[in-house]
């Protein structure tokens, strides 16, 4: 589009030239909203005042006087009155926040130092409203025929408007995002740490320091009147012992901002050791560059200080030292939060201990071992617990259960539920009767919490376990040849659900536990992980227990390390481990004893389930199908004519070739006969099939019962290349 109208009042005719496009989008022309009174249309305009109407003023600087001499225009740029401005560089303070002197002074220096003839920097100005302003200095240096400087000219801008869409910009909105990412940061890891140690894990580990924007880190706790440092990071070395700890007074950066409750800014090393000399014999181990030293204060509370390093020289902005004090502040509330956990943390777990056996009594004929641990996470305490508890007659009861739940209820209902059972078992009874009473007893509490639990009655001298369980692991035996094995431990419902549902009955399962054997009793925080199915913590603790120090106590410790603390584990963790010992001088014989009730019809399918493990243990290869078999004959012949349970024991006998025993032993004095039944008859094979399988068979008196037992020759096993090979 062009103009229609003729030539304009100055003469040209802009006809032939196209107009700008507007932002009407009309073809007006835009209109400034700005109007400068005193200047005419036509008439000439000075140089000064064509640098004031573009804000911009001229200024010489006198380098021998020491004296500036500034424009009106230049005045303006830096909003001064005249009589405000003495011709004194340090006048313009009044307007040029320190930090931004600094900066201008720094750049007028390099080129002094450097023979330049010109410099240049943009700047801040605080202007008398409040408002801040940029501007930007250009001067040229004058030097003598000696090539000394002795006067700048130049000329001092207003830069905002420039600057709106300047790489300085975006550099200053970059550091802005990148203040904020710090902050945010910062914050975020913080506000995971729930213990004083989890706030010095954040400060110090991997990118701990440069959440700060600092090279290394220095954390100090203020107690009383002394200060303990705690935590160093990306430091040279190791803070000497005697400085770790200190008067609480000015001799020190860190001990003085706690005590003064005021922060300090120093730009070099230098300026560090001059200001507290007792650093001198370990500057070697502080950073070159500038150092901030900040009191970390909560609800008027000094907690302590920390204490930032950079490798490089500098000063601190405005910005940078507001950054660092609300990052300060940040620290200190996690820390106070963290100090209040701790103590919680130990109130509770104090109050855990109290309520967990002082001592474990001897054991004739083994020894035991108990760890607790609370959760490694969270402040709240969970219902964890074990018992080892002396019985009638020379045996022990063996104790570990499980409350629901992770506060200071769970462990006040395990408290009770802890004497409680333990009473029970005390007055002898059996381990069902004894998870019965339990049971009943916690659901008279009136409480909603259940709790699961096994419960051992244990005779060493016999070898002879009594199992009970209600809704618990089972436990895990390891014999003196490191073969493991999880028994099929028939339970019942957890305690009190028990009972409220109405069927409180916990059948017990007799196990054997062989000399120099050991027993494992846990809690589900040994083998459970978040996100982690329950199998694979139990296959872990399997191997783990099986390549395990033979020292119990040592091995106590090696699966509570390895299982529960380095993963992490959000539960707590009860752990018991029985041992029986091995009689001197003798070899142990790898043995399975297993109790059948006569009123059990699944009794003799678990029992082959446990002789299809232990025999698989042993490497009994075709032999273990037949020894199944006749296990399966002699206990129905026991549960069908006789009036007892069968006892059903099976040994690995050393020799060459090695045999497999297999007795089976009722309490009735009813000696076996071997019958010839017909092809019709449904009963009757029971002793051929055991005949026909075994090489050897034969009865012998047991006490008041009998013993039907036979042998079976296991063939050897070589291995090749990994692979067993029946030779």
């Amino acid at each position: 589009m062009t103009r229609q109208s003729g030539p304009s009042p100055g003469g040209y005719d802009p006809r032939p030239f196209q107009d700008p496009p507007s932002a009407t989008g009309r073809g007006d022309p835009r209109r400034v909203p700005e109007h400068f009174p005193g200047v005419s249309h036509h008439e000439p305009i000075g140089l000064r005042r064509r640098l004031e109407l573009n804000r911009m003023g001229t200024f010489d600087w006198d380098l021998d006087r020491g004296f500036m001499d500034l424009d009106p225009g230049a005045l303006e740029v830096f909003d001064l009155r005249a009589d405000e401005y003495d011709g004194a560089p340090l006048s313009l303070a009044a307007r040029v926040p320190p930090e931004e002197g600094m900066r201008l002074d720094a750049a007028v220096s390099q080129a002094l130092q450097e023979g330049g003839s010109s410099y240049g920097a943009y700047f801040r100005v605080r202007c008398r409203d409040g408002t801040p302003r940029w501007a930007h200095s250009q001067g040229r240096i004058l030097h003598d025929e000696d090539g000394l400087p002795y006067r700048i000219i130049g000329i001092v801008r207003e830069a905002s408007g420039e600057l709106a869409d300047s790489a300085l910009l975006r550099s200053l909105q970059q550091e802005r995002q990148r203040q904020t990412v710090m902050v945010q940061q910062t914050t975020a890891a913080l506000s995971r740490a729930l213990s004083v140690a989890d706030v010095t894990r954040v400060l110090t580990g991997i990118g701990g320091a440069r959440r700060f924007g600092a090279d290394g880190l220095v954390l100090g706790l203020a107690s009383g009147d002394r200060f303990e440092i705690i935590a160093v990071a990306g430091m040279d070395g190791e803070v000497p012992e005697e400085m770790r700890s200190s008067p609480l007074d000015d001799t020190l950066p860190l001990s003085e901002a706690a005590a003064s409750r005021r922060p300090a800014f120093l730009g070099t090393r230098g300026e560090l050791i001059a200001r507290y000399p007792r650093l001198r014999p370990y500057s070697h181990l502080l950073p070159t560059g500038s150092a901030s030293f900040l009191p970390l204060i909560a609800q008027d509370t000094v907690i302590g200080a920390l204490g930032l390093f950079s490798a490089e020289p500098s000063v601190q902005s405005t910005e940078a030292k507001n950054l660092a004090l609300a990052l300060a502040g940040v620290v200190a509330q996690s820390l106070q939060r963290a100090t209040l956990f701790d103590q919680e943390r130990e109130f509770a777990t104090g109050l855990q201990a109290t309520m967990l056996p002082r001592r474990v009594p001897p054991i004739s004929g083994g020894e035991v071992t108990v760890r607790y641990h609370p959760a490694s996470v969270g402040r709240d305490i969970g219902g964890d617990w074990y018992d080892v508890i002396a019985l009638p007659q020379g045996r022990t009861g063996l104790v570990v259960g499980d409350v629901q739940g992770h506060d200071t209820h769970a462990a006040a209902v395990m408290g009770q539920l802890r004497i409680a059972l333990r009473a029970y078992a005390t007055e002898g009874h059996s381990p069902e009767t004894v998870l019965v009473r339990a049971s009943r007893f916690l659901a008279e509490l009136e409480t909603e919490r259940f709790a699961t639990c096994t419960y051992i009655q244990a005779d060493l001298d016999s070898g002879a376990l009594h199992v009970a369980r209600a809704g618990h692991l089972g436990p895990l035996v390891c014999d003196s040849a490191r073969h493991i094995d999880w028994p099929e431990i028939r339970g019942g419902l957890p305690l009190g659900v028990a009972t409220a549902f109405g069927h409180d009955h916990f059948p017990e399962t007799q196990l054997f536990l062989e000399p120099g054997s050991t027993l494992l009793l846990c809690t589900d925080g040994l083998v459970e992980q978040p996100g982690r199915d329950i199998s694979a913590g139990i296959d872990a603790l399997t191997a783990a227990f099986r390549t395990g120090p033979a020292d119990l106590e040592a091995l106590a410790d090696r699966l509570a390390a390895q299982l529960w603390a380095e993963p992490g584990s959000e539960d707590d963790l009860a752990l018991l481990l029985l041992h029986r010992l091995a009689s001197p001088g003798a070899a142990t014989t790898p043995r399975l004893r297993l109790h059948v009730h006569q009123a059990d019809p699944s009794g003799t399918a678990e029992v082959r389930s446990a002789l299809r493990r232990t025999l698989d243990q042993w490497r009994a290869g075709e032999v273990t199908h037949n020894v199944e078999v006749a296990a399966s004959e002699l206990i129905a012949n026991a549960l069908t004519h006789t009036e007892s349970g069968a006892l059903v024991s099976v040994e690995l006998v050393p020799g060459t070739p090695r045999r497999i025993r297999l007795e089976v032993e009722d309490r009735s004095s009813s000696w076996p006969r071997r019958r010839s039944p017909g092809e019709t008859a449904t009963s009757g094979r029971g002793l051929m099939l055991v005949e026909a399988l075994a090489d050897r068979w034969g009865a012998e008196p047991r006490g008041s019962g009998k013993a039907l037992w036979c042998e079976f020759a296991v063939p050897e096993v070589t291995v090749k290349a990994g692979v067993g090979v029946v030779s």
